[in-house]
């Protein structure tokens, strides 16, 4: 599966400085997006306030703000315009306006507390220094709430996701590798009641994973397990294996090697998937693995964005059969597939 995310030239048409101004410029679209989020704009104009005075009314800030900030939005694609009122984007309404149900605000600002350190990019790109698991090797308990707060407001959807898309019917427990909320597993939980389930992540994970276990009525078939799959070894009894979204953060030889334990630990028949954010076999894009890949400097450490040629070897190494790629979010995530045989 080849995926491109470049817009073709127009033979002829004259090279000027605007895209390249645009992209150095365009951390503005994102502090846009964050600001508009923690004030409330995207929830105000679904409650019906459609003017830059109407909004700055609602919100209780200069009307000049609200204009300054809405103008962006609009040139952002975020906010649409007509007859002088604004209305939310579909994306925008569906998912930015605050108690809905697939409200992800917390995804949208959880990565600002990096933004000075995006500023130093070319510092971090000169590290020789790298570490195996960077910032998390350091993550305290409040470090994996804010984390997994974000992750679980956009890993629910993406949990039900995987279990329409994936036949789970006779399987008994799968264990979700790096697993943070739980999400994948809380949702199999809930669709299949013979299924039991364990999230393996780290000790100041699993004390947050287990918040959202039992939020969710399913702490007596899903349990959160101190693991850190970089080392410890993976439970014996499991005939599925996830491992989602957490692809960039580690490198080629760490996800190979995760990807053989879960294999070796896997009952006969089991099935593996690994749901992440692969980018094309020529490794161009799409933008956001490449994004995601090239975070991972700023945390100094061995991840980068893999292709989905780069997993499908890693499954065939292993040791897995009817190894194949799936989509999953179109443009974001592809589910990675693979049986063990019986």
């Amino acid at each position: 599966m080849t995926r491109q995310n470049q817009t073709p030239r127009t033979e002829g048409a004259p090279v000027t400085t605007v895209r390249l101004q645009n992209i150095a410029q365009s951390y503005g679209q994102s502090a846009a997006l964050m600001a508009a989020v923690e004030v409330g704009i995207f929830t105000a104009i679904s409650k019906g306030a459609g003017t830059y005075e109407e909004v700055a009314s609602a919100l209780d800030i200069h009307p000049t703000n609200a204009e300054r900030l809405m103008v962006m939005l609009c040139a952002a694609g975020l906010l649409e315009k007509a007859q002088d009122r604004h209305r939310n984007a579909p994306d925008v309404e569906r998912f930015l306006v605050e108690g809905s149900p697939g409200y992800m605000g917390p995804w949208i600002t959880f990565t600002k507390p990096q933004w000075n350190e995006w500023g130093r990019l070319s510092e971090h790109i000169r590290t020789r220094e790298l570490k195996v698991m960077g910032a998390i090797e350091t993550f305290t308990v409040a470090d994996a709430r804010r984390y997994h707060n974000a992750t679980y407001s956009i890993g629910i959807g993406a949990g039900r996701r995987f279990v329409r898309q994936v036949d789970l019917a006779g399987r008994r427990r799968i264990m979700d590798i790096g697993g943070g909320s739980g999400a994948y597993c809380i949702a199999a939980a809930k669709e299949h009641a013979g299924i039991r389930a364990v999230v393996l992540d780290l000790p100041v994970v699993c004390e947050v994973t287990r918040g959202f276990i039992a939020e969710n009525g399913v702490a007596d078939r899903v349990e959160a397990q101190a693991c850190d799959f970089t080392r410890d070894p993976f439970p014996t009894d499991c005939d599925v294996a996830i491992m989602a979204s957490n692809l960039p953060m580690y490198s080629r030889e760490m996800i190979a090697d995760v990807i053989r334990k879960a294999y070796d630990a896997l009952l006969p028949g089991g099935e593996m998937h690994l749901i992440g954010e692969t980018t094309n076999d020529e490794r161009t894009g799409p933008w956001g693995p490449a994004y995601w890949g090239l975070g991972q400097a700023i945390g100094d450490s061995l991840g980068l964005a893999h292709s989905e040629a780069d997993v499908i070897g890693y499954f065939r190494a292993a040791g897995f059969a009817d190894v194949g790629v799936h989509e999953f979010i179109a443009g974001s995530l592809s589910r990675i597939a693979g049986s063990k045989a019986k």
